[in-house]
């Protein structure tokens, strides 16, 4: 009894685990967050989340900043914690 026990256990570890593996292969964003000062604008942050991430490719998880006619714009607050994740 102990014996079919101990199996038991071991394939239900053994299942858990492999689902933990399932999660890992799937895609995750790569994110940075950073805050600003007064004066920061959109155009600044844009360009620092394109430095950081190392593509275009990316997003504001707030929608801070946003492209739009004339480049990046929107209204970010000093002393406020933004992040920006590629896609």
């Amino acid at each position: 009894m102990k014996f079919l026990r101990s199996i038991i256990l071991f394939l239900y570890a053994a299942s858990v685990h492999a689902g933990d593996e399932e999660c890992k292969i799937l895609p995750k964003a790569n994110c940075v967050s950073f805050n600003v000062g007064p004066g920061t604008g959109c155009a600044w942050m844009c360009n620092y989340c394109q430095d950081q991430l190392g593509t275009t490719n990316y997003y504001f998880t707030d929608g801070v900043c946003t492209y739009q006619e004339g480049g990046c714009q929107g209204n970010p607050m000093a002393g406020v914690t933004y992040t920006c994740c590629s896609n």
